[in-house]
């Protein structure tokens, strides 16, 4: 006879310190979701259920819109105009005394950022200088993980003295200050431009990202996939760009996020002291540094550069976060909005039920505890009695 006490061993069962329906009822929703999906999918799908990630993709994809629509896209001496009325160098006759002519809702004037005391245009200023920006943000992120998956996945991979040698350079990179030899060069060569200074800060922005890649490297490694990659006769580099960094390519990306966000502010700070983009162009931190003088009489010369610095830093973070959300497997984002911190307050929920029952004459309702092995279970005889299970031995 069946032992009644233990149940079929091959039924389904919660985690004893879990309430009925807790995190094994949500661990089969997701791998329902995610059985026989490709790992590019899965990452596709958590993605776009991430609400801050997605507004900030979307919010950053309308600005470059506005920006590279707006003034048109000057390059080394060639211009495709846009629509908006203005050039980031024209001077206008000063239009309501130099203030914002921009009223809610929808009434945006011929100057809606207002004008300097020379009567350019603020608006056409700021969507230069945040299209310097981007370019910045865009070249330092494309140098820096370049070098950095590079240097971290041969340190990581080969290790030995390979690996001291270039931790060993690494470290002394670190230990420059990054605005420092922005600044050094900027003096030299008498301004930087933004190609110019997105792949000096791209050279030099790189250890960061190598150290977390050497890491992950050192890690997967030891992995069994890889033995089996090397027993089935696989060279170093196939190992290393088929094997491995795919792995490693979540860790790649959210820190590459993580750097063109830093880019933003650092090109803001170097334009700010005067070490990076100069006269006659523009910049949002040359904007600042231009205006300075007239914080206390034109603050809107402030607002508007500001204010894009930070929509550009907090969005290019929140996509970050999305897409570490989506790359590491740890996380249990369930459509009923089950996630792994709801899951531990179940646990420990189910947990305090459980021991208080004893106490209060009601034990924690739904919750199968099963008996430690070879032990009975305490209130067997409340089930009727324990010989109909142990007449067959």
């Amino acid at each position: 006879m069946t032992n009644s006490l233990m149940g079929n061993p091959n039924a389904p069962h919660n985690d004893p310190l879990l309430p009925e329906g807790g995190v094994n009822s949500e661990l089969t929703i997701e791998q329902r979701e995610v059985e026989g999906l490709s790992q590019g999918t899965v990452v596709r799908r958590r993605f776009l259920r991430h609400k801050g990630a997605m507004t900030a993709l979307v919010v950053l994809a309308l600005m470059a819109i506005l920006v590279y629509s707006s003034v048109g896209i000057q390059v080394f001496g060639f211009r495709i105009p846009g629509w908006w009325l203005w050039n980031y160098e024209d001077v206008a006759p000063i239009v309501n005394g130099g203030n914002p002519t921009w009223t809610l809702p929808f009434q945006f004037g011929v100057h809606p950022f207002g004008q300097d005391e020379i009567g350019r245009d603020i608006f056409a200023r700021v969507m230069r200088g945040t299209q310097q920006s981007i370019v910045v943000m865009v070249l330092y992120g494309i140098i820096a993980a370049f070098i950095g998956i590079v240097v971290g996945a041969i340190s990581g991979f080969f290790r030995g003295r390979i690996d001291s040698l270039l931790m060993r350079f690494t470290d002394l990179i670190i230990v420059i200050p990054v605005i420092v030899i922005a600044a050094v060069l900027g003096r030299t060569f008498g301004g930087l431009g933004a190609v110019v200074l997105g792949i000096v800060l791209g050279l030099i922005g790189w250890p960061s990202l190598a150290r977390l890649v050497r890491g992950e490297f050192l890690s997967l490694r030891e992995r069994e996939f890889v033995d089996a990659a090397r027993v089935a006769g696989a060279s170093n580099s196939r190992i290393v760009f088929r094997h491995i960094l795919p792995n490693a390519i979540g860790v790649v990306i959210v820190s590459t996020t993580l750097l063109m966000s830093a880019a933003i502010l650092l090109e803001a700070a170097l334009s700010f002291l005067g070490f990076g983009i100069v006269k006659p162009d523009v910049s949002l931190g040359q904007i600042i540094n231009e205006y300075q003088g007239a914080f206390a009489t034109r603050p809107w010369l402030f607002w508007f550069p500001g204010l894009f610095i930070i929509i550009i830093a907090l969005s290019i973070n929140f996509i970050g976060d999305g897409l570490r959300d989506a790359f590491d497997p740890r996380q249990r984002r369930m459509p009923g909005g089950q996630g792994p911190y709801k899951q531990m307050f179940a646990m420990l929920t189910g947990r305090n039920r459980r021991d208080a029952g004893p106490a209060t004459g009601s034990g924690a309702e739904g919750v199968r505890v099963p008996p430690p092995v070879g032990s009975a279970r305490p209130d067997a005889q409340a089930d009727g009695p324990a010989s109909d299970s142990t007449d067959g031995r």
